[in-house]
């Protein structure tokens, strides 16, 4: 058996355990082996992280853009060599595929140096509000900022996520998932060598653990990547205590419309890789619902069977598979509840829907890629997010008729249009309510573009200048000549 892990957290530059020494437990996925545990933190351990973060982010806002510059990019660079490391611990940890999760450091630190670069654009402005009079603005950090980190991308978001706050002078409490938060004191000590004592803090826990640091009353800025209901409840505890900016990007069932012109092969490919299988389905971008037009329905679906059934399912460390575990007990069994209540309302399975068969697959939480055909829009399956590999698949023939059903959601995160049509292509994209639209396209983000999510997908935007500027307040100076 391999030797369990055994986490510490960061609070003011040091490698802890919690105020009480209790800890969370993790299991791997893929056979519900005991793989290690972290420290629960308590809201004592978040105040305690506070002041130091208080302290440190004094200190830190007086430094010179260049060292900031550095010091992010240094810490990018340990990041990149610890990638194996990470990577191993994080597929164990998460049942997600072991390329994707190398691919989740490179990316994360591609992201911190976007950031390193970016931090010369915290500019004011000069304003001519009066001919003898001096307007400006200039952007100040909001001191203590908190972090809240999904399952999905433990490393990837706790470190790419954290450099904008940085680079703008605030310091940061950040809270992992405690579905999967091993790599997160990986990630402790890896700061805890890069940053000032006390500007980065880990704080691995539970729902009480984010619930402290979302109502500290001290702490005036949150961001949150997770599910729509707990985003719904973050801002309603943030705003009990003090008024806040909150930021939110959450959860999505976007939508994958194929034209009657776009190619029976690149639309099924699109199909498969905008699913992300490689997370078991478990990522909010994932394009769950395929609207296909009538005319190419049966070929784009004959196509994705195919590929669907050529999927390698397994040890999610095997380089040649595909698609590894459920992360969680409680998230196999809500996708299983709606693969079921799919089937009883009318849809049919083509592919998938069960367990796979095998004997390493008598433990652990594995659901086959499942592909469900005529899925009506008033079926649950195709409202609500399931996070799991499920595909819906809809017939339109209208195009009238494929919009009304992109919009007919509470969410509006992604969506790609398939189409050799410039002007069906505008169609689509203006009318669409999504914040992130890809033509001819899917599931790619690219350097510096903001995402984020119209509706209940969320609020604020990410990934580039925008969510750097979100991490500063503006404050105006008026100078009058005597």
């Amino acid at each position: 058996m391999t030797e369990l892990f055994h986490g510490k957290m960061l609070i003011n530059g040091n490698l802890v355990d919690s105020a009480t020494g209790n800890r969370i437990e993790s299991f791997n996925p893929m056979n519900e082996e005991l793989i290690g545990s972290v420290p629960c933190a308590t809201p004592d351990d978040v105040d305690v992280a506070y002041e130091a973060a208080e302290r440190a982010q004094m200190e830190w806002a007086k430094t010179d853009m260049g060292h900031r510059v550095k010091v992010l990019n240094d810490f990018a660079q340990m990041l990149l060599d610890r990638k194996e490391e990470i990577a191993t611990l994080e597929v164990r940890d998460t049942g997600n595929t072991v390329g994707p999760m190398n691919q989740d450091v490179v990316t994360a630190a591609d992201r911190i140096r976007l950031y390193a670069g970016l931090g010369y654009e915290l500019k004011g402005e000069t304003i001519p509000s009066t001919s003898s009079g001096l307007h400006i603005t200039i952007r100040e950090p909001y001191g203590v900022v908190g972090r809240i980190i999904p399952f999905n991308h433990p490393m990837g978001f706790a470190a790419s996520r954290l450099a904008p706050a940085v680079i703008a002078g605030n310091s940061i409490l950040i809270k992992p998932p405690e579905q999967s938060p091993l790599s997160a004191c990986i990630l402790a000590e890896i700061c805890q060598n890069s940053f000032p004592s006390g500007l980065v803090n880990i704080l691995t826990g539970d729902g009480l653990t984010g619930e402290a640091i979302v109502k500290h009353p001290k702490i005036k800025r949150i961001a949150f990547i997770g599910s729509a209901a707990t985003g719904m409840r973050i801002q309603n505890s943030a705003s009990e205590v003090a008024v806040k900016n909150v930021t939110l990007e959450l959860g999505g069932k976007n939508p994958l419309i194929a034209c009657s012109d776009s190619d029976v092969e690149q639309v099924a490919t699109a199909a498969i890789r905008g699913m992300n299988f490689a997370w078991q389905g478990q990522s909010c971008g994932s394009t769950s619902r395929i609207l296909l037009h009538e005319d190419l329905h049966d070929a784009v679906v004959n196509r994705m069977i195919e590929k669907l059934n050529a999927l390698k399912i397994g040890d999610p460390l095997d380089p040649d598979v595909n698609m590894g575990p459920i992360n969680s007990k409680p998230q196999y069994d809500r996708i299983k509840i709606m693969i079921n209540e799919a089937l009883n309302q009318g849809a049919k399975c083509v592919v998938g829907g069960g367990c796979p068969k095998g004997e390493m697959f008598q433990k652990g939480y594995w659901i086959e890629p499942t592909l469900l055909l005529d899925v009506e829009q008033s079926m649950e399956i195709a409202k609500t997010e399931v996070f799991g590999p499920v595909v819906s698949v809809m017939k339109w023939s209208a195009i009238e008729d494929a919009l009304n059903i992109a919009n007919d959601v509470e969410y509006g995160l992604t969506a790609s249009i398939y189409t050799n049509d410039f002007n069906t292509a505008m169609y689509f994209s203006r009318n669409i309510k999504a914040g992130y639209i890809w033509i001819n396209g899917t599931n790619t983000h690219f350097r510096n573009v903001p995402y984020g999510g119209f509706k209940n997908s969320g609020v604020g935007r990410e990934e580039g200048l925008d969510e750097l500027l979100s991490y500063t307040e503006t404050k105006a100076i008026n100078w009058n000549p005597n």
